[in-house]
């Protein structure tokens, strides 16, 4: 039993140090592939597809403020100010969830901020079991130890997914709309961001009435910002944002 236990600690202590050690590098060196990226390969290669995998890194002043704030509009509004989780956010999407259950409905929200997201992507896999989330919310707070907002926000918006074989923003602005991340405008940014949720569905047809209501309500909430984020002071310009209905 001393042998196992001292086999478990020694084995704890090393993921630890080793977790810790991967995202500081990271927090330097550009992510080179993902669990994401790999695993959809291998769906391309089981069914026959052709292979597709389309990825530029670029710093974060060569992604647009637009496209920056669309993001935190749709996915986080909660970022600049949350440590990796966002509680609150994420106890009203189980109990709207439940709600959603008992009633049939099969739509369920999620409760992830864009750096559970960013862990998600980074070291993690896809699924909804209890054993990845845990890990997902440990790579979170790691996360935020070791890496800016401005760091985090780069990351997230080089890795993750915008449709079938299309990571990140410089690969998604020039697949759907022929030009760099850097020249997007605010409504191509907020399409962008509106294709997040499952980007490999609505990636297929942009003017969807869904995605058009919804490109609608991400402009609104980027007008209530001021249209711009304040890394450095961790609050927003001008005016707080209205709280999602």
């Amino acid at each position: 039993m001393k042998k196992l236990w001292r086999f478990v600690w020694k084995s704890v202590l090393i993921f630890f140090a080793a977790s810790f050690l991967i995202t500081l590098v990271f927090r330097w060196i550009p992510v080179p592939i993902t669990p994401l990226m790999l695993i959809r390969w291998g769906q391309q290669l089981s069914e026959d597809k052709k292979m597709k995998l389309e990825k530029d890194w670029v710093a974060l002043e060569d992604i647009c403020p637009h496209l920056q704030l669309a993001v935190v509009c749709s996915e986080d509004q909660n970022f600049l100010k949350h440590n990796g989780v966002d509680f609150g956010a994420l106890k009203k999407a189980l109990n709207e969830n439940e709600k959603n259950k008992k009633r049939g409905k099969k739509r369920f929200r999620g409760g992830s901020t864009i750096t559970m997201q960013t862990a998600k992507n980074v070291y993690l896999w896809p699924g909804r079991d209890y054993i990845r989330k845990a890990f997902e919310f440990y790579f979170s707070f790691v996360i935020e130890i070791c890496w800016s907002k401005e760091r985090i926000m780069e990351v997230y918006l080089n890795v993750i997914e915008f449709g079938d074989g299309i990571y990140g923003a410089e690969a998604a602005a020039r697949h759907y709309f022929g030009k760099s991340a850097e020249q997007l405008t605010k409504e191509e940014s907020a399409v962008l961001a509106t294709l997040l949720p499952n980007p490999r569905v609505y990636g297929k047809n942009l003017k969807t009435a869904y995605l058009q209501k919804r490109k609608q309500f991400v402009l609104q909430q980027m007008r209530f910002w001021g249209g711009k984020l304040d890394y450095e002071k961790y609050e927003v310009e001008n005016v707080e944002p209205k709280k999602k209905k």
